[in-house]
């Protein structure tokens, strides 16, 4: 078997496999690549030395089983057999289900959470979008400080684990899209500096040196980059990969990176004959990220659209601090602006930012389904002090207009794990570093930035304390028992009119047209011949539809058709769907 590794400041490197030390030499070809033969098989551990240092794992290991400081292992992906016939899933009309697996279960593994799987197919969501699984110190935490970018945490499952859940999903039609992290590494168990220039000092982002996507060098990063992007969607047939915070990708290059990893996507999406697909998440509200390579644009398949959340977390809460300080001033009417145009910030001034922000999104040019719609997700629910979800704020009857708006927007839905039930569980921040003084950093620190916004300490769930991990676990028992029954009943009820209503997966956003009162908190909304209204007021409210006579799809509360008057009246935090007959 040929090994190969890229160490272009190394002057010597070695290959210890299975206890032999080979010695390697230059590839001829490819400038700062070294190679060696060796005898090896599927688990085979592995690793290289750099000038007679240390024996350090592979930076394109395919498994780490002992951890990301331990050596790196051979895996023969053609050993897997595939059960499942999967011609793919795309995305226009998808409703994507974040999920993460080390919480998704108690067991916090795949096979634990591929058991569960024939729930989110009744449910009728299309694909599972798992959170990061590349290694990590430790056995639990949130997956975005992984330090292997073509490996799978150990704890999970490994590579077959990861494997047996895609080929589960697949068996019961769900696409698998995994959330990957191009922006940094981990800080511990990192060992990619020491291989070659992988990280620059030109640039910094919120975790340091910036990954080196434009100095010297910067050509093999990302040909490292891409080439795990594949891996993912070739070697364990994932059907699309979410991007994790792409503006902390600092490049200056005339081809930005995303751009050539779209290109290679689509290319391998070609060869396959599978539909593949990238989703952005990103601050920047930069139409080029979802606008076709050849209209001038990145390339990229969607984004998500964290204005949409912002203004309907404002509407439903009343909350205004940090970011939310912008929708806030008038919930509806921010809301009104994304269901219409995508973007709340499209050029706009931003006083969170304390500048404008933005650029205005081309809806003749830019299809609904490229913008993902939220009502929660990981971020803006563990990032909270004690990862209190909206079921923890709000009425049933908010939450079932929070889960109408979400499924019926003219955006892709995304649903956090849980959501559909209204899980009483909260989701918080855990870790679990090995490195004591790394541990202590990110209690402290997590501790302080709370503290600065008036939480006592002893409020804020320790990181490292294995409870936190714990409470973060769904509890399975609540789905058949009220009141979350009744709210797993109203998703399942709007996700079947996603299917029997083409209207709803329109991808024409400016064919929206939204009317609301901020004073008496009602919103409406019509795409083709669907209407629907929420009331998040606590009262009754007349609701000018214009429509005598149409015939209720849904509806949370009891509620009779518009009269003569076309004047739907709405109970309280309720929430109802129409359809012109």
């Amino acid at each position: 078997m040929q090994f190969e590794v890229w160490a272009p400041q190394a002057g010597r490197v070695t290959l210890q496999c299975d206890g032999v030390t080979h010695v390697m030499e230059r590839d001829p070809r490819r400038e700062g690549w070294w190679r060696a033969e060796a005898e090896a098989h599927d688990g085979s551990r592995y690793g290289f030395a750099l000038d007679d240092g240390p024996v350090l794992p592979d930076p394109r290991s395919r498994r780490q089983p002992d951890g990301p400081d331990g050596p790196s292992a051979v895996v023969d992906h053609d050993r897997f057999a595939w059960r499942a016939r999967w011609s793919g899933r795309p995305l226009p009309g998808a409703v994507l289900y974040e999920l993460h697996v080390g919480t998704y279960t108690r067991e916090g593994t795949f096979d634990a959470a591929a058991e569960r799987l024939g729930h989110l197919a009744e449910l009728g969501v299309t694909h599972v979008e798992l959170m990061p699984v590349c290694p990590f110190p430790g056995r639990h935490g949130w997956g975005y400080e992984g330090v292997s970018l073509w490996a799978v945490h150990e704890p999970y499952g490994g590579p077959e684990g990861l494997k047996r859940f895609v080929d589960r999903a697949h068996a019961l039609g769900l696409g698998v899209v995994l959330d990957v992290v191009h922006n940094h590494l981990g800080p511990s168990g990192n060992y990619l500096p020491r291989f070659g220039p992988y990280f620059t000092d030109t640039h910094h982002t919120p975790w340091g040196a910036a990954v080196n996507l434009d100095a010297p060098g910067s050509d093999e990063v990302r040909a490292y980059l891409v080439d795990s992007a594949l891996a993912w969607l070739r070697d364990y047939r994932i059907d699309g990969l979410r991007l994790d915070a792409v503006h902390a990708l600092v490049d200056t290059r005339a081809r930005p990176f995303l751009e050539e990893l779209s290109g290679a996507v689509d290319a391998l999406s070609a060869d396959t004959g599978r539909p593949l697909f990238l989703i952005a998440e990103s601050d920047l509200n930069d139409p080029r990220l979802v606008t076709p390579r050849e209209h001038g644009g990145f390339g990229l398949h969607a984004q998500w659209n964290d204005d949409f959340h912002h203004a309907l977390h404002t509407a439903l809460t009343g909350e205004s601090q940090g970011y939310y300080a912008d929708f806030a001033r008038a919930p509806l009417a921010a809301l009104a602006k994304t269901l219409t145009g995508g973007f709340f910030h499209d050029g706009t001034y931003s006083s969170f930012r304390g500048r404008h922000h933005g650029r205005p999104l081309d809806r003749d040019r830019v299809a609904a389904h490229r913008l993902l719609g939220y009502a929660q997700t990981h971020d803006q629910i563990g990032n909270r002090a004690q990862g209190d979800r909206l079921a923890a704020l709000l009425s049933p009857g908010l939450l079932a207009c929070a889960a109408a708006l979400t499924l019926t927007a003219p955006f892709t839905p995304m649903l956090f794990m849980g959501e559909e039930w209204a899980a009483g569980t909260p989701w918080q921040f855990f870790t679990d570093h090995t490195d004591p003084a790394l541990a202590k950093a990110v209690r402290d620190g997590r501790r302080r930035e709370f503290a600065a916004h008036g939480w006592a300490e002893e409020d804020v769930p320790d990181p490292q304390d294995p409870a936190t991990r714990d409470r973060s676990c769904l509890d399975w028992s609540e789905p058949d028992r009220e009141p979350h029954a009744r709210v797993l009943a109203w998703y399942r009820l709007l996700l079947a009119l996603r299917r029997e209503q083409p209207d709803l997966t329109d991808p024409d956003l400016g064919d929206t047209k939204v009317a609301y009162d901020e004073e008496d908190r009602w919103l409406a909304f019509r795409r083709g011949d669907v209407r629907v209204a929420v009331n998040l007021a606590d009262r009754p409210a007349a609701i000018p539809l214009g429509v005598p006579g149409a015939r209720v799809l849904a509806a949370w509360e009891p509620v009779p058709v518009p009269g003569a008057d076309g004047v739907l009246r709405l109970p309280g935090e309720s929430a109802v769907v129409l359809l012109q007959e």
